[in-house]
């Protein structure tokens, strides 16, 4: 029977005059991994908190197992600024002991993409003082991870990955025998690493069994039978529930949801969006031509991004742009941006970034592009007032319009805070009235960089949803595996070698090239390490000869052969490094172990080092 880790007894919390959690009681045990999810404001960093008992709850109780080992990551690391990277993530531990340390590797390679940290200046003696935010949680993450907990609390620990960390930092999860306890927005995530989910609405929390796609299932079955919701939150969660069982049938390996009534609820919901009838549409709006590229170079600083690109985006194409960090996805789309904005204003040059090759834009496109920076907006100005300075009504298309309130409402914005002053908003309402703002101009084309940064999921459902009834060309990027294969039909991929490809498997392919790439790349480093090896004794053997005086015949042989029968013996012990290396990461608990281990280590660096000295001077004399 699973021994019990936390428990929360009729736990509250109150903030100014409102209950954020009232009378909440839960449990977390181990081998539990537990998604948390809910709208924001709603309480789900609060409540892990107080499990964590970060912060002490109103009312109530929470009881920890005696010796619970619990790591935990917030949103606002305790690194110390003045500490390098090395410091923090394997402390005073030696070279050799954290890199015999398989855990250790693992997690440097998955979080950092190398065990030489790639990316930061001085590796892992970089200081962490001028880090950005993203690599500082990086770090914290890495921290958390290499250590061993009976619960791990992470509070969005996906921000700030790419689609290739997500993958890694998921399949890292399962294999823990760690319970955990995770918010995140990002339902791919969710769905292929937790077994619960805790839903925060209302002072509440409900409880489901499975990962998101069960979550779904389930709260659209209770919402139907207890008929308690609103009929539009039934209607969005209706399409996404028909997404998930026809688009993604092997999205949980242990549905728990009751398929026939998941069946019968779906029954008379059409598929997402009719891509026919809105490639017609689009156009009948855009013509033939979006954006033609012929033989473009894009250029960012001294470097070259994208070579000799030739490549078109179609009326009513939707595109998911994925790509590791750096292989200029956003730059791609703000070379687009800048040349549709120079032939909107009558001129005729390119964007900056744009060094060869040419960009012909079609004469009726009308684009909105959502940056990852949030556009600053007068902070006196009221939200519905933002919007209406756009545009009092929006056409969404096939004959549906929408006034700026019921837009606003459409968004989370409910008639109060429609007047809230924009400076009160949230990092996450900022967002949502952003893109609010983009729509209502009626673009045609819409480029959305990171979208779903600070959205909580109700939110995402919602834009996805108009997004599927939207007439146009639509190019998105983002971390976000759930929501690009929810609102795309295609992704093309930048891998990093100036590129552009389109893969017809989407993210699996592109996650499959990636994990080729590494692999290819290791081989390269290891085949010139042995390279160079073999010609550094050749190239001093030759050296030498070339001063030395001659040696008889017999001598030079025998040294000949002594050299070789070192190499033999320092491959041996290279070997046998190795497997005490691996020795070490398996014995890492039994203290009487390890230390002989390590004896033995420091013997064989012994005995190496001599070698090679007899190897240097052999080879000086030949």
């Amino acid at each position: 029977m699973a021994v019990n880790l936390v428990n929360l007894e009729a736990v509250g919390k109150v903030y100014g005059t409102r209950a954020l959690l009232d009378g909440v009681s839960l449990g977390v045990s181990e081998g539990d991994r537990v998604g948390v999810v809910g709208r924001n404001g709603d309480g789900k960093t609060t409540l892990i908190r107080m499990l964590s008992k970060l912060e002490p709850a109103d009312d109530g109780r929470v009881t920890h197992s005696g010796g619970l080992r619990l790591g935990v990551l917030t949103q606002h690391d305790s690194l110390d600024p003045a500490a390098t990277v090395r410091h923090e993530v394997v402390g005073d531990m030696a070279d050799h002991e954290w890199a015999g340390n398989s855990k250790i590797r693992d997690v440097l390679t998955g979080l950092f993409g190398g065990l030489g940290l790639p990316g930061f200046q001085h590796g892992l003696d970089t200081v962490i003082g001028p880090l950005s935010g993203g690599e500082r949680r990086r770090i914290a993450l890495a921290q958390l991870l290499i250590s061993e907990q009976d619960l791990i609390v992470l509070d969005e620990p996906t921000n700030h990955l790419d689609v290739e960390g997500i993958a890694w930092l998921a399949q890292h999860l399962r294999s823990r025998r760690s319970a955990l306890v995770c918010v995140t927005h990002d339902r791919w995530f969710l769905d292929q690493v937790c077994t619960r989910m805790w839903d925060v609405q209302g002072g509440s929390v409900h409880e489901y069994e499975g990962g998101y796609s069960d979550y779904v299932f389930a709260r659209a079955e209770r919402e139907r039978i207890a008929a308690q919701e609103e009929s539009k939150r039934q209607n969005l969660m209706r399409k996404e529930l028909a997404w998930l069982r026809r688009g993604a049938p092997a999205r949980t390996s242990k549905p728990r949801f009751r398929i026939e009534a998941a069946n019968d609820l779906i029954a008379s919901e059409p598929p997402p969006r009719d891509r026919a009838e809105l490639m017609r549409f689009a156009n009948s709006r855009l013509g033939k031509t979006v954006f033609d590229l012929e033989d473009v170079t894009v250029q960012a600083g001294h470097k070259v991004l994208l070579k000799h690109l030739t490549w078109q985006l179609g009326p009513g194409q939707r595109i998911g742009l994925v790509g590791v960090n750096g292989a200029g996805k956003t730059s791609l789309l703000r070379a687009l941006e800048e040349t549709a904005q120079n032939a909107r204003d009558g001129e005729d040059h390119q964007s900056r970034l744009v060094t060869g090759g040419s960009i012909k834009v079609g004469r009726t496109v009308k684009l909105a592009y959502l940056s990852q920076e949030v556009a600053e907006l007068d902070p006196k100005q009221r939200v519905l007032e933002a919007v209406e300075g756009v545009r009092g009504r929006v056409d969404l298309g096939k004959g549906r319009e929408m006034t700026a309130s019921q837009l606003c409402e459409r968004f989370g914005f409910v008639k109060e805070k429609q007047w809230t002053p924009v400076g009160d908003l949230s990092g996450g309402e900022r967002r949502r009235l952003q893109i609010l703002r983009l729509l209502m101009d009626e673009p045609n084309v819409l480029f959305l960089d990171e979208p779903t940064n600070d959205l909580d999921i109700e939110t995402l459902t919602q834009l996805e949803d108009l997004l599927d009834g939207w007439p146009g060309s639509l190019v998105v990027i983002s971390h976000d595996r759930f929501f690009i294969e929810r609102t795309t039909d295609d992704v093309h991929a930048l891998l990093g070698d100036g590129t552009l490809r389109m893969l017809p498997r989407g993210i699996d392919e592109y996650l499959e090239r990636r994990a080729r790439q590494r692999e290819a790349a290791a081989g390269s480093a290891n085949s010139s390490a042995a390279r160079a090896s073999s010609a550094a004794p050749s190239s001093s053997a030759s050296a030498a000869s070339a001063s030395a005086p001659a040696k008889p015949a017999a001598a030079a042989r025998a040294e000949q052969k002594e050299m070789q029968r070192i190499e033999r013996q320092l491959d041996r012990i290279e070997q046998k490094q190795s497997a005490l290396h691996s020795a070490l990461a398996e014995h890492a608990t039994d203290f009487a172990r390890v230390a002989d281990l390590d004896a033995e280590l420091r013997e064989l660096s012994t005995q190496r080092e001599e070698l090679e000295s007899r190897w240097l001077e052999l080879a000086e004399g030949q």
